[in-house]
This record gives structure tokens, C-alpha cells and sequence, in this order.
């Protein structure tokens, strides 16, 4: 693991991914969903996902965060070697160092808006007990919806309720985050509003990567990455930042 982390500091990337392949058993026999990936992306890059159904999006995804593990290759988020985790080490990880937003929000129907976002730092142990609320607070007033804070998750809008969920994905302040499809539910005017907000995370600093159908959203990242048949076809610079490959 000590070379692990030397690789990933000495190339300087956020995320490093080396000849990642994913593999599932199935009845019908082993499918391969990724094949060979390599990529790098930079602190501070907006980097989009995109490609026809079953390219392998999601599961890129899921190879960053832990969700899922490679079959072959290695997974570097900063210097640490994820795919040498185990079970409870990455699900620790992850709550520290990885923001993950969902198409469908995900947030637990019987909790508060404001304890949806409180629970990352009490599952981690993040951050004096008595600041936590607060935290949420300040964190749902960065995202607009302060206001809501004391409500059930069902009574907002689908607009509301994505924003609930960046906050809680900020929760941690993690480093890296990563949206599969996150205006997918949403209207255009609402999807774009959302999509600000990700640009200001980029600005402070943050590396997000944002698997999405929207062309209009993805021509305006850093970086579109096209898959096609479970492999990079293409790495794409928008002229907003510089390809890390």
C-alpha cells in the first residue's frame, strides 16, 4: 500500500484509476463492464460522464467511491489505495473523503431535511457533537434551503430535495464528489440551478464527477470523458481546464 499512496502523490492526480477492469458473474456468464480504464483527474476538475446505456457510467462511479471493487487495476483517490479496503475500512473512507449524489436523492423518509445532513458526521464521527447541527444549518443555507430544514424529505420539491442531498454530500467536506445523473428528475431552470452550485464547489477547490445525458451541462465542464462498451473513447477538453490524460 506504501507504493500505492507514492503513485498516486507522484502523479500529482486526485483520482488515479490504472487498467481497471470490472467483471460480473452472471447466469448467462461473465460480462465485462469496464475494460483496460486508465484515468486521471486533477484537484479542481469538473470532469462529465457520458455514453449510451450500459457503457459502464455508473460503474466507473462505483469503482471511485468504493461502492463497487475492480475485478483487475487499482483505484487511488488522493494516496490512498481503494481497492485495497476492506468492507468497514471503505465504508469509513468513503463518509470522509467522498461525496456521492444520486439521481434519486436517497434521503431516509422518516428523518429531517437537517438530519439528513447531520448524518454523514454522525456516522463518522465528524466534527464536536454540539457543532453538527449547525454545520447542517450553514451547509443548507449555502444550498438555498435553509428553510426547509425541519421538514420530511417527502414534503419538498424534487429541486429541493437534490439540494438537500449536495448538502448532505458536503457534509464531510470531502475532497471529491460524484453524481450519477443528478438533474436527471429535475426541470431545466432547476437542473441549471443545481448545476451552479457544482461549479461553485469546483471553484473552492473540490473535484467532482458527474455522470449525466445533458449535453447542454456537459459542454460546460473541463472535461467530458465518452464511454463506449465499458472503455475511454474519447477524453475530451471543453477549454475550461486541461484533459488529465
Amino acid at each position: 500500500m506504501n507504493t500505492g499512496r507514492t503513485l498516486a502523490r507522484d502523479n500529482g492526480a486526485r483520482i488515479n484509476l490504472r487498467d481497471v477492469v470490472k467483471t460480473y458473474e452472471t447466469g448467462a456468464g461473465d460480462v465485462t463492464v469496464l475494460t483496460d480504464v486508465s484515468l486521471k483527474v486533477n484537484e479542481g476538475e469538473l470532469v462529465g460522464v457520458v455514453g449510451p446505456s450500459g457503457s459502464g457510467k455508473s460503474t466507473l462511479l462505483n469503482m471511485i467511491t468504493g461502492i463497487d471493487r475492480p475485478t483487475a487495476g487499482e483505484v487511488f483517490v488522493g494516496e490512498q489505495a481503494v481497492h485495497g479496503l476492506s468492507e468497514n475500512q471503505l465504508a469509513r473512507w468513503r463518509g470522509k473523503n467522498v461525496g456521492v449524489i444520486f439521481q434519486f436523492f436517497q434521503l431516509l423518509p422518516t428523518l429531517t431535511v437537517v438530519e439528513n445532513v447531520m448524518l454523514p458526521m454522525d456516522f463518522c464521527n465528524m466534527y464536536p457533537r454540539r457543532q453538527r447541527k449547525q454545520r447542517a444549518m450553514d451547509l443548507l443555507d449555502q444550498v438555498n434551503i435553509a428553510d426547509q430544514a425541519d421538514k420530511l424529505p417527502s414534503t419538498l420539491s424534487g429541486g429541493q430535495q437534490q439540494r438537500a442531498a449536495i448538502a448532505r454530500a458536503l457534509a464531510n467536506d470531502p475532497p471529491v464528489v460524484v453524481a450519477d445523473e443528478p438533474t436527471g428528475n429535475l426541470d431545466r431552470a432547476t437542473a441549471n440551478g443545481v448545476f451552479g452550485l457544482f461549479k461553485q464547489l469546483v471553484e473552492r477547490g473540490k473535484t467532482l464527477m458527474i455522470v449525466t445525458h445533458d449535453r447542454s451541462l456537459s459542454d460546460q465542464m473541463d472535461r467530458v470523458l465518452h464511454l463506449l462498451d465499458g472503455q475511454i473513447d474519447r477524453d475530451q477538453a471543453n477549454g475550461n481546464g486541461s484533459s488529465g490524460r
